[in-house]
């Protein structure tokens, strides 16, 4: 499931989701701040997961 949510399908879901809502409610300027900002959450999360990925494989070779 965590690799769903990060997945272009979900992303690009959310975004046609926000676009119609936008379209509905005239709040394009919103809409496009809103996508920056998940693109960055979604950028910053992998970036976060790499580091813990290192960090435990890190880990499990000092104990060895």
């Amino acid at each position: 499931m965590d690799r769903f949510f990060t997945s272009t399908a979900w992303n690009t879901f959310i975004l046609v989701v926000m676009g119609i809502i936008a379209f509905f409610t005239k709040e394009i300027v919103t809409f496009f701040m809103l996508g920056f900002i998940i693109i960055i959450l979604t950028n910053i999360y992998g970036v976060l997961k790499d580091i813990a990925r290192k960090i435990d494989r890190s880990g499990r070779n000092d104990r060895l």
